[in-house]
């Protein structure tokens, strides 16, 4: 019986980026099946007290840079040579995770996924923009009004509030977290961790 690998996801997040970009390998190595679960990671701040990084640790000698080392040597290790900071960070990824919401409605999860993180932390796009949103759902083959219809849809709305509450309850505190059963790790450098659970 194939496992589960389930990722919170919120856009904004680079390190959220950097992990999707490895999971397809440890799908591939471990045979478990994906399931991503939007999340407002701002939402999530709120109800656990946690804040970004740079505010949290902004004023700890030599922690900012050691985060930055540790992130450029996770891109040289994967060859993640696509990757880019986004000029616009940090950028409000309200829109783009209703987007993301409301795909797991239609059957388009893992493409609009694919589109929102490429445009943000690869073109460099100020996706909290609609325009800018719709334009990059479009360039990706997608039915952006359609995606956008939806995601403005009250239910969509509300699942979304839904599900970052959810995760809270379920202890996450920032992103990215993963889950395998019951178990959390939370950022990217716990995805080891991870495939050794998805293998036991």
């Amino acid at each position: 019986m194939s496992k589960t690998l389930e990722f919170i996801f919120d856009a904004g997040s680079p390190n959220a980026y950097l992990a999707w970009r490895v999971l397809p390998q440890i799908l591939t190595r471990t045979g478990a099946t994906l399931k991503v679960t939007p999340a407002l990671l701002g939402g999530i701040f709120k109800a656990t007290n946690n804040r970004p990084p740079m505010v949290a640790f902004g004023e700890v000698k030599g922690k900012m840079d050691y985060e930055m080392l540790e992130m450029r040597r996770f891109i040289a290790r994967h060859g993640l040579t696509q990757f880019r900071m986004n000029p616009h960070f940090p950028v409000n990824t309200l829109g783009a995770m209703r987007a993301v919401t409301a795909a797991t409605t239609l059957g388009l999860t893992e493409p609009v996924v694919e589109a929102v993180l490429a445009a943000l932390w690869e073109q460099g796009l100020k996706l909290d923009e609609p325009e800018v949103l719709e334009a990059a759902l479009s360039a990706a083959g997608l039915d952006a009004a359609a995606i956008l219809s939806a995601a403005a849809s009250l239910p969509v709305k509300q699942a979304l509030m839904e599900t970052t509450a959810a995760v809270v309850e379920r202890g996450v505190f920032g992103i990215p977290s993963f889950f395998v059963g019951d178990e959390m790790w939370f950022g990217k450098e716990r995805l080891g961790q991870v495939e050794e659970a998805l293998n036991a």
